[in-house]
């Protein structure tokens, strides 16, 4: 299979290309400025991979939980690809690659993907040690997720030390890794046997945006 997987969710701006068994990656943490540099990583990657956008035959993006503007940067591009080039494009949680990454590393566990969100709170989701979900991603405070947290539970994502820190002193899960945003080559070899969604990816909000209109800058409508 042919693919290209997108990542902006984060602070990292990522792209990665699938060709059989190679894959091509790009990657840069770059906090903000995700539209400038998107583009040029694609390009870069699809060019040593030598693979024509005629010849994919899906393209993957992240969906969220993550940064409003960068969400809507990797979807817009994804969705875009897919209409000029008549390929699926396919949306994927970041938990869920953060999840799929821990299993790489630790095996066959259950596994607790946590992400750092402001306001002293954690996006997460809980997941079987096969990667299926066993609940949907919430917004929620670090105790919350501690007490999902279940005995031989691997914890992974940049929530991690928050979740540690609201449990008792006595359990100290592992931690698989404590970034936000996802490997992009573990999205890469996710996005090969992830089921087709629904429809165009879209953006996965589990809380309302940081940023909102001023109240009083609205006109009246009349």
């Amino acid at each position: 299979m042919r693919l290209l997987a997108i990542d902006t969710t984060w602070e990292a701006c990522s792209v990665g290309v699938i060709d059989g068994a190679r894959i091509v990656t790009r990657s840069e943490v770059i906090g903000r400025g995700h539209a400038e540099k998107l583009m040029p990583q694609v390009e870069s990657a699809m060019a040593e991979a030598g693979v024509a956008f005629a010849n994919l035959d899906r393209i993957a993006v992240t969906v969220g939980p993550g940064s409003f503007t960068g969400l809507r940067v990797g979807i817009a591009a994804a969705r875009g690809f897919a209409l000029v080039s008549g390929k699926p494009a396919i949306g994927i949680g970041v938990l869920d690659v953060h999840a799929a990454e821990a299993r790489e590393t630790q095996g066959a566990v259950p596994v607790l993907a946590v992400l750092a969100a402001g306001r002293g709170e954690v996006y997460g989701q809980c997941f079987a040690a096969d990667g299926a979900p066993l609940d949907e991603p919430t917004a929620g405070s670090p105790e919350v997720f501690a007490a999902r947290l279940d005995p031989g539970m691997v914890i992974a994502g940049s929530g991690a030390d928050l979740v540690i820190a609201a449990l008792p002193m006595d359990v100290r899960p592992v931690v698989a890794h404590r970034r936000s945003s996802p490997d992009i080559a573990t999205l890469c070899r996710f996005a090969l046997t992830a089921p087709a969604t629904d429809g165009q990816p879209r953006p996965l909000y589990v809380r309302a945006p940081d940023a909102k209109p001023q109240a009083s800058a609205r006109i009246a409508r009349r």
